[in-house]
């Protein structure tokens, strides 16, 4: 250990306890999105990557067993103490450079439906984020907002030694980025009222309440605590939104999105009909 550096204490128990997860879906906001009616012109290898990777490994966690997975999130999760502040992992836990955890964290889980909500909000949204960027772009574009979304919950409590997993930071900023190029897309949902009730909302509603929901919740809730990293989530959102204009495809015109079949978003010239003298 370095001098003037202290020792994080480190709990063994489920990977879930005493971490604070990015995850889009919980508690009582459960709104799972199945699709959009928003049409993509090249297939979403970027997204199907990522959401492979975390599936990947999530089940390369789970076959760690209790301890062993307890180690594996502080070893590369996010803990804003040790890279922030004067905090510092045990020897056999310090596998990587602390800024290297930033995007490490982005691909743990503390759960099958931690995992679940991410990879649907990934899989509806980030198809037509993708489509928009290019391939290149959008994976720069969603691991700037992971790094982010980790800062906007760090820099607050940079003292903490909670680690942070999850992708849903990442995750915000491509619905964030979505607000902003397709407001208007119809989103079909589920929303479990005990029953299975399917909705359809424009994604401006959508995401305009999730967002309100994250901001509640960072306001009002214990951040003292492990739990849901709610202004990782509102962090990510807002880069999103913010990059997006950096880094979108020009040719398209904002609010519209691409081009639907049969239909042309260029100004409409009226002709004029020509009168008795032409």
């Amino acid at each position: 250990m370095r001098a003037g550096r202290c020792a994080i204490h480190v709990r063994a128990g489920r990977c879930a306890i005493g971490a604070r997860c990015r995850g889009l879906v919980t508690g009582d906001e459960r709104v799972f999105p199945l699709k959009d009616d928003i049409p993509s012109r090249r297939w979403p290898i970027v997204t199907v990557g990522l959401i492979a990777s975390c599936v990947l490994i999530f089940w390369w966690q789970a076959s760690l067993g209790a301890r062993a997975g307890t180690y594996a999130v502080y070893s590369y999760g996010f803990i804003p103490a040790v890279l922030l502040g004067d905090a510092e992992l045990p020897a056999e836990l310090a596998v990587l450079p602390p800024f290297a955890t930033l995007f490490t964290s982005m691909f743990l889980h503390g759960g099958l439906m931690h995992l679940a909500g991410n990879m649907i909000y990934l899989w509806v949204f980030g198809n037509n984020i993708e489509d928009n960027l290019g391939h290149a772009r959008f994976l720069v574009f969603y691991l700037l907002c992971g790094i982010a979304a980790a800062f906007a919950q760090a820099l607050p409590d940079p003292t903490s030694e909670i680690p942070m997993i999850g992708a849903s930071g990442a995750i915000s900023g491509v619905l964030g980025a979505y607000l902003i190029l397709f407001p208007h897309a119809r989103v079909h949902v589920i929303i479990p009222f005990g029953f299975m009730f399917l909705h359809t909302i424009r994604a401006g509603w959508l995401l305009g309440l999730w967002l309100v929901f994250q901001l509640l919740s960072g306001v009002f809730g214990d951040s003292s605590q492990g739990g849901v990293a709610f202004w990782a989530h509102v962090g990510g959102f807002v880069a999103g939104m913010a990059l997006i204009l950096v880094m979108r495809d020009r040719s398209r015109r904002l609010w519209r999105g691409p081009r639907a079949r049969g239909r042309s978003y260029l100004p409409h010239v009226s002709r004029r009909r020509p009168g008795p003298w032409g």
